[in-house]
Parts: C-alpha cells; structure tokens; sequence
C-alpha cells in the first residue's frame, strides 16, 4: 500500500509517518509538505524502521501540478496540511480560505485523476460552532463553525465528500490534539500549558477557564488514522475525541504535576464558547480504539520529556 500524507511533516504528520512506515503492509509513504512552519524535526527525529519507505516532497497544496505528480501510484492520501486555528483565527481569514477551502479543493481535483482509493481528511470539531455544555455533540449535529478557520475547514469537507461516490472518503472532526511530539505545537492550549508550567511554573488562561472543550492525545489519533486504512470502515464523517475537560479543570491537573504552578486570567470576565462531544465514537463501531490513560499521567510523562 502506498501512502501519501500533506502536512506530512506538520505535528500529527510526524507521528502518522512513525506509525506507518512500521507497518509492513505500507511499502511507501510520501511526505508531501511546503513546510511554511519552518518545521524540520521530521527529518532530525529518529524512526527506528521503516526509512527506505519515505519520500520528501517539498510542495504546496496550491500547486496543482505538483499535486498530480506527487499523487502518481499512490493508493491512500491522508489530508493533514491546512492552516491552523490560533487565538487569533479570524485575524486573517485570506490564508484559511485559501489553504483550508481551495487548497483541499485542489488536491480533490488531482485525485480525481488519480488512482488513489482512499482519502482521509482531518477536519476539526471546530465545525461545529460553540454550542455549550448542556449538548452532547454526534455527527448528526447540524455544523455551525463560528471562526474563519472552521468555516474553511467545512468547506474544505464538502470537497472531500464530493468523492464518495467514486472511491472511499473519510472526514475525521479531530478534537483539541495534545501530547508530546517531535514536530511540536504549542499554540494549542495543553501543549502550552505544558511548556510555560515547566519553565515558567505560571500559566495564563483565555476567558474564564469554565469553556468546555474536546481533547484527544496525539497517539490516539494517529492510532485511530493509521486503523481506518487496514480495516473495513464505511465512507462518511466521524468524529475524534477522547475527553471533554473544562480549562480549569486542566489547570488542576497541572497543578498536581507542578506543586508550585501559578495561573493569571486574560480577560476574565469574557465568556468563551465551550463544546461537548460524544465520546462513544461511531467510528469505533469498526476500528479498535486505544483506551484513553490517566490524563494525570499523560501530562506528567509530557513534562518529564522535556530537556530540562
């Protein structure tokens, strides 16, 4: 089976290629990334096995051209690359519109001719809009994405979608994704708080800390990723979470790793919108789903990897 991932080099990339290239039913894996993150720790970090099955190819998912090219013999695309959500996601809504819609719109129309069988596209849970606590969100929930970065990321799924009728499409609604990485990013709220708890022993907190938001940890994610492939699953929309947790409720967890953790408020008195996801997955009716751990423990392992 022969892989291509976008974003390939990007913080989940980095551990979908670990995953699949020690799989020995993936025989070659193709990184296809512009590297725009200036996000070289693929190329440095240390996969045991499997090396001879990558290829770099240095691309971006705007070029159709390069997207035919890089698209030649491959059986599965995994769609990772996109422009990210960060506290200022409607600061610039040209750039997610751009890679987010149009570039997921370019890559549909190279597959189209293309050979590939299945498509996997990392959408976001974003799309649905903040809705609250009191509603448990499903797949059956109307989306109603409130930021420029989840309306492109919508619109890149009706793209994707689009190809169901012709080979296998899979559109996974990622929750908030945290843990440890090579390629790490910490604009996202674990992540972060992991980085300043460690070398800062302070942490800030966005709004009031009672939203509610969705997490998975990255291992389970690419756990789940690297599973749709090998298993009999049904085209269609899934959603990807482990735990709902609200921000003071991670701040707590903190605290119990790092004893001494002091915490600030930005804005306070702003309520920030919160949502609650299903966590009994419908996309684990057909893949076997890694069991989540002690989140206690995943954050403590987390700030023990760090240098110092």
């Amino acid at each position: 089976m022969r892989v291509l991932i976008t974003g390939g080099a990007g913080y989940i990339g980095t551990a979908l290629v670990r995953k699949l290239v020690s799989n020995p039913e993936i025989t070659k894996v193709v990184v296809y990334d512009n590297l725009d993150r200036f996000n070289y720790n693929l190329f440095l970090c240390d996969i045991k096995a499997g090396t001879k099955k990558i290829k770099f190819v240095q691309g971006d998912i705007l070029d159709s051209r390069g997207l035919k090219k890089a698209l030649m013999d491959i059986d599965v695309v995994y769609h990772l690359a996109a422009k990210v959500t960060t506290p200022f996601a409607n600061a610039d809504p040209h750039f997610y519109e751009q890679v987010n819609h149009w570039g997921t719109a370019e890559l549909s129309y190279a597959i189209e001719e293309s050979n590939v069988k299945k498509v996997i596209y990392t959408s976001s849970i974003s799309i649905y809009g903040g809705t609250g606590a009191k509603k448990v969100i499903d797949e059956t929930f109307t989306p109603n994405p409130r930021t420029y970065y989840g309306i492109s990321k919508f619109r890149g799924e009706d793209h994707i979608s689009r190809l169901s009728s012709k080979i296998d499409t899979y559109v996974i609604r990622c929750g908030n994704i945290y843990g440890h990485n090579s390629s790490m990013r910490f604009d996202a709220v674990i992540n972060r708080f992991a980085f300043e708890s460690n070398f800062h022993k302070k942490i800030s907190i966005n709004g009031n800390g009672k939203q509610l938001r969705p997490f998975i940890h990255i291992d389970s994610a690419v756990d789940a990723l690297s599973e749709i492939i090998l298993n009999q699953v049904p085209s269609g929309t899934y959603n990807l979470v482990e735990r709902n947790m609200e921000i003071l409720d991670v701040v707590d967890t903190f605290k119990e790793v790092v004893p001494e953790l002091e915490f600030i408020f930005i804005n306070q008195d702003l309520m920030m919108r919160g949502i609650k996801v299903d966590t009994n997955l419908k996309i684990g009716d057909y893949i076997k789903l890694k069991e989540p751990r002690s989140f206690k423990d995943e954050i403590q392992e987390f700030v023990d990897r760090f240098s110092f």
